[in-house]
């Protein structure tokens, strides 16, 4: 008797498989995407003058690696974090957590020390360059300002640099279409193993 071809174990395979490619060209539209975001940024790092500093979420991405400035109001707190300077040494970054007017906090990177440190700062104008901070409760961005020039007694932070940020998406895509070439011969094999004629006993 001859082997019935598998149509649903084929429809299922096939569109794994179609899934797989359609992932593939996804990533490698996010490719493009992150590869232009990177030049935008690089363009925008590269500008003069001082941006308002971001309060609103809509704004915060126009911001993203300008110049800014804020009046801190009052210190919230102080903590330290990994981090590297501007000769690209390991160290610690010390960040205090700043209230703007009544309900906005933002972070600033004061400085970089290579040992944990103490230092008096009790707020007031900061300059810097506005970074990513994250995303807030609500899913928001949330900026951080990287003080430049640093406070005192701290070295410079190593600048936020736009080319640093991950872009792994032809990477991606690379592995969708391995997935995708990989199953296609494996359930190929088994589909001629299955319908192939079968040699006559003797």
């Amino acid at each position: 008797m001859k082997p019935r071809f598998p149509v649903f174990s084929t429809i299922v395979v096939c569109s794994a498989i179609l899934t797989m490619i359609a992932l593939g060209v996804w990533q490698l539209q996010r490719k493009q995407w992150k590869e232009a975001l990177i030049a935008r940024y690089a363009a925008a790092s590269q500008q003069t003058g001082d941006v308002p500093w971001p309060e609103r979420p809509a704004a915060v991405e126009d911001a993203l690696y300008r110049t800014s400035h804020f009046h801190c109001d009052k210190v919230l707190s102080m903590t330290t974090i990994a981090a590297r300077n501007a000769l690209d040494e390991p160290g610690l970054a010390v960040v205090a957590t700043c209230r703007l007017g009544l309900k906005s906090e933002v972070a600033v990177s004061l400085g970089w020390s290579q040992q944990p440190k103490t230092i008096a700062w009790e707020g007031g104008e900061v300059h810097g360059i506005v970074a990513s901070g994250g995303k807030d409760a609500d899913g928001n961005p949330r900026p951080r300002l990287v003080a430049y020039p640093p406070a005192a007694g701290l070295q410079p932070l190593a600048k936020p640099d736009p080319n640093s940020l991950p872009n792994n998406h032809l990477a991606y895509a690379v592995q969708w279409f391995a997935f995708a070439v990989v199953a296609s011969v494996i359930y190929g094999l088994l589909l001629y193993r299955r319908l192939a004629p079968k040699p006559a006993r003797r």
